[in-house]
């Protein structure tokens, strides 16, 4: 294992972070604040408890778990794109490292930067609501496997994408909104029977309930069920990069 190439990479994608500060972390922040004040503060203050929980803390983990999908898909994107938008990948392909300290470096720094990002979100909410974390070693392997997973396929679509405009179609089209829709502000239970087995379809509502689990200890589906979902979610994300290292699938060419 080549520690100093996977030192090097990881480095290099963590100190991009500070040179786009803004748009890394003070920007997801302000937005999330804002949904603190709209939905938490001014329609929260008018909504009975969620699940024996106050409204404002009951969409902490949505909040927390919308932001960190996105974010850990576009920094993975982003990560991988740019050497293949600047041709720089061929160097990378070419020094003695191999494909899995290239994944190491990139999906390790993109993951860390989503991590380090709902921290802050988290640390953030304590200005606005009291909330309670109820299992707090579950909530962070939640953490780290949704942001792991997450940023493995954003470096799919990184690597799938061949234009500035595809590495938005994805994040703006379907994650978003399946979050949105996947229980972030709501209990699936407040939905018609025919719409929660519909709901059920949503993946994101496995990692939303898993995460709302490990802070109040309610969820709307299984936890078991959830953790085994974001575990088949990752084995078919490491499945699919394997393939792309051993095909060269836009990398090569």
């Amino acid at each position: 294992m080549n520690l100093y190439a996977i030192k090097a990479i990881y480095l290099f994608e963590l100190a991009r972070t500070w040179r786009t500060l803004l748009q890394s972390i003070a920007t997801p922040v302000i937005s999330t604040s804002l949904y603190f004040v709209v939905f938490g503060s001014a329609i929260g203050s008018s909504m009975a408890q969620v699940q024996g929980v106050s409204y404002g803390a009951f969409i902490i983990p949505g909040l927390i778990m919308l932001a960190l999908l996105t974010e850990s898909i576009s920094n993975a994107s982003f990560g991988i794109y740019m050497p293949k938008y600047s041709g720089s990948i061929y160097e990378i392909l070419s020094a003695p490292v191999s494909y899995l300290e290239i994944l190491i470096g990139y999906v390790g720094a993109a993951a860390t930067k989503s991590v380090i990002l709902g921290l802050i979100i988290l640390l953030t909410a304590r200005l606005f609501v009291d909330f309670r974390i109820e299992h707090p070693l579950w909530m962070a392997a939640f953490l780290v496997l949704t942001a792991l997973t997450f940023s493995l396929f954003g470096f799919i679509i990184g690597v799938w994408a061949d234009g500035w405009e595809k590495l938005q179609i994805v994040p703006a089209l379907i994650v978003t909104p399946l979050t949105f829709l996947g229980g972030a502000f709501y209990s699936i239970s407040m939905l018609p029977p025919a719409w929660q087995t519909v709901t059920l379809f949503n993946p994101v509502v496995y990692l939303i309930s898993a995460f709302r689990w490990s802070f109040y200890g309610v969820s709307d589906v299984n936890v078991g069920v959830s953790l085994a979902m974001i575990l088949g979610f990752l084995g078919l994300c490491i499945i699919l990069v394997g393939w792309i290292f051993r095909t060269g699938y836009r990398l090569k060419n």
